[in-house]
């Protein structure tokens, strides 16, 4: 493993939901984490140690009496090298394990011998995680300083319904982030961060409404990277499809004029990154009822107003304004001109640009090509994704506000 990475040791127990530990390994291999594994007997039965190599990039352990890992790592060397355990799927025999500390395998001789912080993701029948035993080992557990993520509420692969699901791959990595921040005092500790993310939902009627195709993942990954460098992050999201980033205060929208009720509120802010695709219109007075399609009587006349420009308003505020207010440019044609433009239209202090026509297939994907726009002059980053892009903001963000306060 690398040194200059953060190490995790992830424990794969037995269940069907040891597939997502696949997913998990990914997450944290995006985020730049390294990741080695120990796979219990039973999770074997799920998901095979070749897999679990193949997307770590490292040697996966499985025998407490194997000769030849005991004399190369060694349970206690193995349990002592991360920077932290997680436990995922931690079925309730394991929770069981760790809470008598039996060691009778790899995985609980490992967690009993290791000194560093345990995350634990418990999956595991609704029935199971509402027993008796199970909450007094949870409870215990928790007393004895191991962090819980999870479980979530849904449907089970036994066919019932409640909590017991893991919790998915990247509300887990974004726990794990978490709680490598509180190591040390991290960059951002004391700021407080605003972030919009996602789009906005202009109702005409009931059931329609003007929106776009923006995703959230950008605007999620920045505040994400924001968190995990103890910034006290409040993301403001529109409509999306993605789970609240752990560690973050996330307040759900829908329409621009909400979302910015709900930026206001989250002022004063020693920063402000304005991620969102907002509607620019949104249409003068929503039908109560839905529009009925006439025969022969055409389409209906739609009279739009302008949405409110939350950028300019929080950019150009006479009290109280960020230190430094950060606005994104999606463009299809002359990115760098309209970015340059909308950086002096807004007042803001940087623009993030980045071309969203339909070939570059940013708008949904994971992947992004940015160009951060300052009074300075442009810097044109390479195509990562868009967990590097925020994490790479993140710490430019961290360097502006090392010595600034809020105007």
């Amino acid at each position: 493993m690398s040194t200059g990475q953060h190490r995790i040791l992830l424990i794969v127990g037995g269940g069907v939901a040891a597939y997502k530990a696949l997913e998990l390994i990914r997450a944290l291999r995006k985020r730049g984490l390294a990741v080695r594994c120990v796979l219990t007997a039973a999770a074997q039965q799920f998901v095979t140690p070749l897999a679990a190599a193949s997307l770590s990039g490292d040697k996966v352990y499985t025998d407490l009496f194997s000769l030849t890992d005991e004399a190369e790592m060694g349970h206690i060397e193995l349990s002592r090298d991360a920077d932290l355990l997680v436990v995922a799927p931690a079925t309730a025999d394991l929770m069981a394990k760790m809470d008598g500390g039996l060691a009778n395998d790899l995985a609980s001789t490992t967690l009993l011998a290791t000194d560093k912080r345990v995350l634990v993701a418990p999956a595991m029948n609704v029935r199971m995680w509402d027993h008796p035993a199970t909450r007094r080992n949870v409870a215990r557990l928790a007393a004895d300083g191991v962090a819980f993520v999870g479980p979530d509420e849904g449907e089970m692969a036994c066919g019932e319904y409640g909590p017991g699901r893991m919790a998915e791959p990247e509300a887990i990595a974004d726990a794990v982030e978490a709680l490598l921040t509180r190591r040390g005092e991290p960059r951002l500790a004391g700021r407080r961060v605003v972030v919009t993310s996602g789009p906005t939902h202009e109702p005409i009627d009931p059931v329609r409404y003007i929106a776009n195709r923006s995703s959230g993942k950008q605007g999620h990954a920045i505040a994400r990277a924001l968190a995990a460098l103890g910034a006290e992050v409040t993301l403001v999201s529109g409509p999306v499809a993605l789970p609240d980033p752990a560690g973050v205060r996330t307040v759900h929208v829908e329409t621009a004029r909400e979302m910015l009720a709900a930026v206001e509120a989250a002022m004063p802010s020693d920063a402000a990154v304005f991620c969102a695709a907002v509607a620019d219109w949104r249409t003068d007075g929503a039908g109560a009822e839905k529009m009925k399609k006439e025969a022969g009587g055409g389409p209906p006349a739609l009279r739009l107003v302008e949405n409110p420009d939350i950028l300019a308003t929080v950019a150009r505020r006479a009290e109280g304004r960020p230190a430094l207010v950060v606005g994104f440019a999606a463009e299809t044609t002359k990115v760098l001109e309209h970015a340059r433009a909308k950086l002096a239209r807004k007042g803001c202090d940087w623009i993030v640009a980045n071309d969203v026509s339909a070939a570059t297939g940013v708008m949904g994907g994971d992947r992004n090509t940015v160009h951060l726009v300052t009074g300075e002059g442009v810097e044109s980053w390479p195509t990562m994704d868009k967990d590097a892009v925020a994490r790479a903001l993140a710490e430019r963000i961290a360097d502006a506000l090392k010595d600034r306060q809020w105007v």
